[in-house]
């Protein structure tokens, strides 16, 4: 006997099917021989930006190291003398 007409017999629910997984991205592509959507584009440069903006930073702060911070603590001098 299948499942499904045991589970009739018995008088239980038909079984529930499992969840599909993650839905597929349906955003249109941005050229149609190329598989990238509009969504993994925005993403990129979200991403991209953040990248930069964390590289900015990380150059202001080593920039504040090698000319305050290090001299003040007497780890080197600055070759300009001041």
């Amino acid at each position: 006997m299948g499942e499904a007409k045991r589970r009739v017999a018995q008088g239980l629910p038909p079984r529930q099917t499992k969840a599909k997984e993650a839905a597929k991205d349906t955003s249109p592509r941005l050229v149609p021989w190329f598989p990238l959507s509009r969504n993994q584009a925005d993403r990129f440069v979200q991403l991209t930006t953040r990248g930069a903006w964390v590289g900015i930073a990380a150059l202001v702060l080593f920039w504040v190291m090698v000319r305050f911070i290090g001299p003040a603590l007497g780890w080197w001098d600055l070759a300009d003398g001041r």
